[in-house]
């Protein structure tokens, strides 16, 4: 196997798609080197414009887009629609989040292209719509999140379930094409964002222990259910979070701020033992009154000079200015990262595959496309299409040409 080709060198997707989780399916096989091409209408779809903009232009579909190719078609004219069916056809593989129905319906697409794979995102089982902020709400995290005093929901800013929609999605089409590739066959691959979420909160226990428990579930604030973590702050204004999951994490963080006598003073009081998760999130206010006072005493440096040496857990809270610009982490020095110059927008960090495999090669982060730049390569490439079809379905606004 050639270890300079990335590891789905070869594989050609088409995604009809808005907003983020069939978009990061996408990017996400692009990333791995998949030739994606994403179809939009011309002048772009409903996500085109979406905040934050910078120069008016979208760092979110710069983001959620990066190595794909773009071409802009009108799927509501009849050339459109049999533009789009070609191409889906010549790749083999769709994913989309829009509408399925009538010229882009699996049985209709199957005709053309038997051993088709196409993987559809859904709000509902059921197929009605949700996004992922009406998911939330509806799972129970809101009523869990925020400070213990708060009254009402407290929605988090993290789209969690369309971003575990576009991962799974992604597993999901290449579950498909092993299939296929052994087979010969086919999927029709149906997924929703509800599906998405239960399936996560009953992996963690959530449903079961609403359901067993006759005391429903709490707010805790910033700290850990079940374990001990809290955030603290410096006598310098720094906040940080401390984190202490297993026993070596829980003596290292004792050893480090030197309150052994005053642990072994708590266990014996109220008959724990400090070393066990439960019962620390038991006595978690007394355990976090010791540290907040030997925190709140010294400045950020030499907590951390302190935490570091002890091999305590822990970590710094940073807003994303703070990240980008002093995180070493975020930067060319992690080989996750390049600068890249996105057109229109200009320089800035954009990150290729997390993922590394050791027998093939990482590609490198790389821009976005312009909408519809890619219009006249594929139609040539994929479809055959020539100089005088590109200028007539130009002409009648069935395509627009990068």
């Amino acid at each position: 196997m050639d270890a300079s080709r990335p590891i789905l060198d070869g594989l050609t997707i088409v995604e009809l798609s808005a907003f983020v989780a069939a978009p990061l399916c996408g990017t996400t096989l692009a990333s791995l080197g998949a030739e994606v091409v994403r179809v939009d209408p011309p002048g772009g779809g409903l996500d085109a414009k979406r905040w934050p903009l910078h120069k008016g232009r979208s760092l979110y579909w710069a983001g959620l887009n990066q190595g794909k190719k773009s071409v802009a078609i009108d799927t509501h004219s009849r050339a459109g629609q049999e533009l789009v069916t070609s191409l889906i056809a010549e790749a083999g593989i769709l994913v989309t989040n829009l509408p399925v129905q009538g010229w882009n319906s699996y049985a209709r697409l199957k005709e053309v292209r038997p051993d088709l794979i196409m993987a559809v995102l859904t709000g509902n089982p059921d197929g009605s719509a949700a996004v992922d902020y009406t998911v939330n709400a509806a799972v129970g995290f809101p009523f869990v999140t925020g400070p213990e005093d708060a009254v009402g929901p407290v929605n988090h800013v993290l789209p969690a379930w369309d971003a575990l929609a576009g991962y799974m999605l992604a597993v999901g089409l290449i579950a498909a094409e092993l299939r296929r590739s052994r087979t010969g066959e086919g999927q029709y691959i149906t997924l929703s964002l509800t599906d998405i979420a239960l399936s996560v909160i009953g992996n963690l226990g959530l449903i079961g222990e609403a359901q067993l428990d006759d005391q429903a579930r709490g707010r805790f604030g910033n700290e850990l259910y079940g374990s001990y973590s809290r955030d603290f702050r410096t006598s310098d204004g720094r906040y940080l979070i401390v984190v202490a999951l297993t026993p070596r994490q829980w003596a290292s963080l004792v050893d480090a701020i030197g309150v052994q006598e005053d642990i072994k003073r708590l266990e014996a009081e109220h008959g724990v033992d400090l070393r066990l998760e439960g019962d620390r999130f038991q006595l978690r206010r007394e355990v976090s009154a010791l540290i907040d006072g030997w925190v709140a005493a010294r400045p950020y440096a030499e907590v951390k000079e302190v935490l570091d040496r002890n091999r305590v857990l822990w970590g710094p809270y940073q807003t994303f200015k703070e990240l980008a610009a002093n995180d070493p982490r975020c930067s060319t020095a992690n080989q996750l990262f390049r600068e890249i110059d996105q057109p229109g927008i200009g320089n800035y960090l954009r990150a290729c595959a997390p993922l590394v495999f050791s027998a093939s090669s990482r590609l490198p982060a790389m821009p976005s496309p312009l909408i519809g730049q890619d219009t006249d390569g594929v139609l040539r490439s994929w479809l055959g299409l020539g100089d005088a079809d590109l200028e007539r379905l130009a002409g009648e606004g069935v395509l627009c040409r990068g």
